[in-house]
């Protein structure tokens, strides 16, 4: 996908609009369901951002956004709390480095950089898609000490959900 992004962006998203949507709906044996990433953070900062730089043609994009808006308008998707770990794109950037994995050697700090104004623009200043659940933010460029307190300070917030 990050090689030839214009070529495999409709086929990854339309993998990981399904696949979130699955994990949406599958039955919990938890009291909490904690996922990475939402059928709506794919949609509005991964689909948005493959079109907006030109590697999605707009015909995948109409459809990945009818797919998204019949599944969003039919189906409901509880989203109870949105917690967004911010980190700066260069933060982002150096842990892709340190981590070592061979498909994100070749992720630029552009890309990165479009993806945090993305999610900027739609958890932080609400101006570019609808927010569905309320939203926690936790300071992410610390390490990894200051991390593990941070969540602890806010555990309670994560597990009840909405309660922010």
């Amino acid at each position: 996908m990050y090689q030839d992004p214009t070529r495999w962006g409709i086929t990854l998203q339309t993998y990981v609009q399904l696949t979130m949507l699955d994990r949406h709906l599958s039955t919990m044996s938890a009291p909490v369901r904690m996922m990475e990433r939402s059928i709506y953070s794919a949609k509005y900062i991964f689909v948005e951002n493959l079109f907006r730089s030109g590697k999605m043609p707009e015909v995948d994009f109409a459809v990945l956004s009818e797919w998204f808006e019949w599944i969003t308008q039919n189906i409901a998707i509880p989203v109870d709390l949105i917690v967004y770990l911010q980190s700066s794109p260069q933060t982002c950037h150096e842990r892709l480095k340190e981590r070592c994995r061979e498909e994100e050697k070749i992720i630029p700090l552009e890309y990165l950089e479009a993806i945090h104004q993305l999610y900027e623009d739609w958890l932080i200043k609400k101006t570019s898609f609808n927010v569905p659940a309320p939203v926690l933010v936790i300071p992410a460029d610390e390490d990894l000490q200051k991390m593990l307190h941070q969540y602890e300070e806010n555990r309670e917030k994560i597990l009840a959900g909405s309660n922010v």
